[in-house]
């Protein structure tokens, strides 16, 4: 007979870390007497992250008694006491290799139902001064479990467990933790998960992700987290590319064609994928990326570049670059983009940000597609309207398409090409509804981060499920830093302290190339330093919350992943560069 040994609780609180501050419920301790669990805790508890821990679903964390004997053991502590691993429950019995997902007990006065194992998470290492703690956890098949409440009560250390059901599927706990972040899936037991009931929605999600793209191994989509990249680029690294013409397209745009200096044919790119592109300025490497801004043909790409105005890559590329030099270019990669399907089809864009939406308008051209297409874009005038005429030819191929223009910088509406009368402003909910954009489409946005949030938004007012709502985002993508307290935001720069003699590491989106010194633990470390927006949630190369597209170089895990990221693409939270590396972030 299993039974509970001790119920744990602790409020969230301020914890130092790193030089930051995280807002966690980890530290838990035993109480005496008798405790209420209601639906979504247990009184007296906290979770600090509600995102990832806490709430219907998850309102309960059990752990073993002997995994705790293990631990002791494994990591030579005799200081582990209950709470410490951030269970609310040490229960002596109900080992993971053998309770289900599904499976429900009686504790005191309260039944509980199996939900999902432990979210891999930093915190847990944090608690015990063990920072390899989520992925120990997970590679030695411990990781514990959540209860979800079905009936409120009153519980208490010493109270008998009992099975009351057992759940269908006989998946256990462990062989669910190992079926998202090992390698080597059985895909009859994916099939098995996805008929469990009980099992949360985030794992439900991961689960139907890995089984749509037919992996029995491949990377994990951690449950909430974003998947990396999905397929392998045209050639490694950098190759010279030669610039076959530059066209101005608007006063501060232009768009450079790109061809091999061989004749070969070039590797076909998915459209809204982009390439990278490394200058030498002032005899320093300069990493920047440009969305493909048509379709590529046998021998030619073209991207199209706004000259910004304090931009060192854009205002060579307008005031230095001649067609016949010489550029290096890394293959096209990126996961912004046009799926396959007979869903409409909604493109914004405002500004440049029409580049790889242009694309995917190339696309649809091309094949004569006949979803029916919306093109919604926002310029800031009509001398400022960037590919105004190739949108209208391209538009005119379709058998069902939408044009909407709008102009900023008008005091009333003007005329766009074609005659045309432009919006004034920006689209809103209202207008979107008014264009009769149906709910079951496909909507792919780009530009400015404001606009973005804005557009997503109205789309969603529309009746646009959030899933199917796409953007891209030039710039440093938007952190996601579990339980970290915000902080004011800083423009990224050089790492304090004096420079390393290492291999150069670029971060592409951010514009910051520095050397690599080993005073970083990691190359997460390297950008945090640098005050570059980062993603991550496990640290130690479990979740692959934090993969990113490696364009060029080679490095080395300090400690190896459980399960090693897409070929391109790398886990930045356990590695270092071995050579000059450059990074999407």
């Amino acid at each position: 007979m299993a039974t509970l040994l001790s119920v744990n609780v602790g409020l969230p609180q301020d914890v130092p870390w790193h030089g930051r501050t995280v807002h966690t419920g980890a530290w838990k301790s035993p109480v005496r007497g008798p405790r209420m669990v209601r639906r979504l805790d247990v009184d007296g508890d906290g979770q600090g992250d509600l995102a990832g821990h806490g709430g219907e679903i998850r309102a309960v964390l059990v752990y073993q008694l002997e995994s705790y004997r293990y631990w002791r053991e494994h990591l030579g502590r005799d200081d582990l006491v209950s709470g410490m691993f951030g269970e609310n429950f040490t229960v002596d019995g109900l080992p993971d290799d053998e309770v289900c997902i599904g499976d429900r007990y009686r504790i005191g006065e309260a039944e509980f139902e199996v939900t999902q194992p432990r979210v891999t998470c930093y915190r847990v290492g944090m608690r015990l001064g063990e920072p390899a703690m989520a992925s120990l956890l997970v590679a030695h098949h411990r990781p514990g479990f959540y209860l979800r409440v079905l009936t409120e009560g009153r519980v208490r250390a010493g109270d008998e467990i009992t099975l009351t059901r057992r759940g269908p599927g006989g998946l256990s706990v462990a062989d669910t933790d190992a079926l998202l972040y090992l390698p080597g899936r059985d895909p009859e037991m994916l099939r098995r998960a996805l008929d469990v009931p009980a099992l949360s929605p985030g794992w439900q999600q991961s689960f139907r992700e890995l089984a749509a793209a037919g992996q029995g191994a491949g990377r994990p989509a951690g449950p909430g987290g974003a998947p990396g990249p999905a397929e392998a680029p045209g050639w490694p690294g950098f190759k010279a590319m030669r610039v076959a013409r530059i066209v101005a397209e608007t006063p501060d745009i232009s768009s450079i064609y790109l061809g091999t200096t061989d004749g070969s044919p070039l590797p076909a790119a998915r459209a809204g994928q982009y390439l990278s592109i490394r200058l030498t300025i002032g005899g320093a490497p300069v990493v920047r990326s440009y969305s493909l801004s048509a379709t590529p043909t046998a021998d030619t790409y073209r991207i199209s570049v706004r000259h910004e105005a304090h931009g060192k890559a854009s205002a060579y590329l307008h005031a230095a670059l001649r067609a016949g030099d010489l550029v290096d270019i890394a293959a096209p990669r990126g996961t912004f983009v046009l799926e396959a399907g007979t869903r409409p089809v909604v493109l914004v864009s405002a500004g440049i940000g029409a580049t790889p939406v242009l694309a995917m308008l190339h696309r649809l051209a091309a094949a004569t597609d006949p979803r029916p297409v919306w093109w919604v874009h926002v310029a800031r005038d009509r001398a400022h309207h960037v590919f105004a005429d190739e949108a209208r030819t391209l538009l005119a191929k379709l058998p069902d398409a939408h044009e909407y223009v709008y102009y900023t910088a008008d005091a009333r509406a003007a005329p766009a090409a074609g005659g045309r009368r432009a919006g004034r402003g920006r689209p809103t909910a209202s207008s979107l509804t008014a264009m009769g954009i149906p709910a079951d489409a496909d909507a792919y946005l780009c530009g400015p981060p404001s606009f973005m949030d804005d557009l997503a938004a109205h789309l969603r007012e529309c009746g646009l499920h959030p899933e199917a709502i796409h953007t891209e985002q030039f710039s440093a993508l938007p952190a996601a830093n579990p339980g970290l307290l915000p902080t004011a935001a800083v423009r990224p720069h050089q790492p304090p302290g004096p420079p390393g003699a290492g291999p150069l590491v670029h971060f592409a989106r951010s514009g910051v190339t520095t050397p690599w010194s080993p005073a970083h633990a990691s190359l997460l470390d390297l950008a945090e330093a640098c005050d570059i927006p980062t993603r991550w949630s496990c640290r130690t190369g479990v979740c692959h919350t934090c993969v990113t597209h490696l364009l060029a170089g080679d490095v080395a895990y300090t400690t190896p992943p459980l399960e090693p990221p897409e070929p391109g693409s790398v886990l930045v939270c356990c590695s270092e560069p071995a050579t000059e590396t450059v990074l999407d972030l």
